[in-house]
């Protein structure tokens, strides 16, 4: 990928990217990032966007939000920058939404989050409430039983996500049996505190959205207190394969995640994209929903600005609405309605090789509900009333 800091050239597109490759979160950062780069290489391999190569303009936050509404800045004011690939995590995103809105830049956001959100100034691509914990609430309930276990880092993704899922699982007759926090940076000794709080309960399911390096200490932990994964497996929305293989295949092998991307995925789009990933960034690197996510934006951003043919944060929003693309998954769409994108939900379980076996998956792309206006059971969501209030 081309970094620069140069004054902006006439002769290309010049956009920000803003991903960690250090830090709590330098693992699934990293893959945002190298799928960023890999879809830009494409692009401008092919001739650039209307005869001009993207040139871009990186920088790495370290996996602290205050940095990243620093840098945010700095892109959007000395860099001269308005469209930004970047943020993992919501509270990146938070942090440098009022950057990008006060300055009418346009962040293209890839991972997935808790909803209940909107900007003009955003395009969501990852995936809704809707389209992950909707159909993993069932599915864990169905097939694992009733008694849930909630955990989670603090902050606003975690809590807002066991929000919604104490909702899901009490609306399919479920029961949480607790709900803890640790911090982002958890010490070994208090996520042990967690693994034996999970013993003593000994629950169906524990769900987790535990995040970065302390999720990888927790799976450890777990496996290591002789905690059995066909009996109370681990449910996550973020442990993808680059995680899987930090931790060890072994110490992940059945645990679940719900996501819209897994590197098993058959068909002939994903194999290619997975050939170029792995024939640029090594045979051996995992790929997953970030890497997926991140570089199917980017294409989406190609084909939005061949048709604006402008960097202006409100035509291109304009341009993309509605824009389709043949992504890793399969087909994905930008709604036209709020700004997030249409994605296939689908469930994995952690094979001993450290890929995923689907083991269910929707029949077609869902339409994003970040709002969460319909329940799964029918009708209007049980929590809508109290979230928007």
């Amino acid at each position: 990928m081309m970094v620069s800091s140069t004054a902006p050239s006439s002769d290309t597109w010049r956009v920000g990217v803003l991903f960690s490759r250090v830090g709590l979160t330098a693992v699934t950062e990293t893959e945002h990032f190298l799928g960023t780069a890999l879809a830009i290489q494409e692009i401008n391999q092919a001739g650039g966007i209307l005869g001009r190569e993207i040139e871009v303009v990186a920088y790495d936050p370290q996996s602290d939000p205050e940095t990243y509404r620093r840098l945010a800045d700095r892109m959007l004011t000395d860099d001269g920058i308005s469209v930004v690939f970047g943020c993992s995590s919501s509270a990146e995103r938070k942090a440098v939404l009022p950057a990008i809105e006060r300055r009418n830049g346009l962040l293209w956001y890839p991972s997935l989050y808790e909803g209940f959100e909107y900007s003009p100034n955003v395009i969501y691509t990852g995936a809704s409430p809707n389209q992950n914990s909707f159909p993993l609430a069932e599915y864990i309930v169905r097939n694992h039983g009733r008694r849930v276990f909630l955990v989670g880092s603090d902050y606003i993704y975690p809590r807002e996500s066991n929000r919604i899922m104490r909702d899901l699982v009490e609306s399919y007759g479920g029961k949480i049996v607790d709900e803890v926090y640790v911090p982002m940076a958890a010490t070994e000794a208090r996520l042990r505190e967690i693994v034996v709080r999970a013993k003593d309960l000994a629950p169906d399911v524990i769900f987790s959205t535990v995040v970065g390096r302390s999720a990888q200490i927790f799976y450890r932990l777990y496996r290591e207190a002789g905690l059995d994964p066909a009996a109370m497996p681990i449910a996550s929305l973020t442990m993808a394969e680059g995680e899987v293989r930090e931790i060890g295949a072994a110490l992940c092998e059945g645990h679940i995640t719900a996501a819209t991307y897994f590197g098993s995925l058959q068909g002939p789009t994903n194999r290619r994209f997975a050939d170029s990933f792995k024939s640029e960034f090594g045979a051996d690197r995992p790929i997953s929903m970030w890497s997926a996510g991140a570089y199917a934006q980017v294409h989406l951003f190609a084909l939005a600005l061949a048709r604006a043919g402008t960097l202006d944060t409100q035509r291109l929003v304009e341009a993309a609405l509605g824009l389709s693309f043949e992504a890793p998954e399969g087909q994905i769409q930008i709604d036209p309605d709020n700004s997030h994108t249409w994605l296939t939900p689908r469930i994995g379980r952690v094979r001993s090789d450290g890929g995923f076996d689907v083991v269910w998956e929707a029949k077609a792309a869902v339409k994003p509900d970040p709002y969460l206006a319909v329940s799964p059971l029918g009708g209007r969501w049980i929590g809508e009333e109290a979230s928007v209030a």
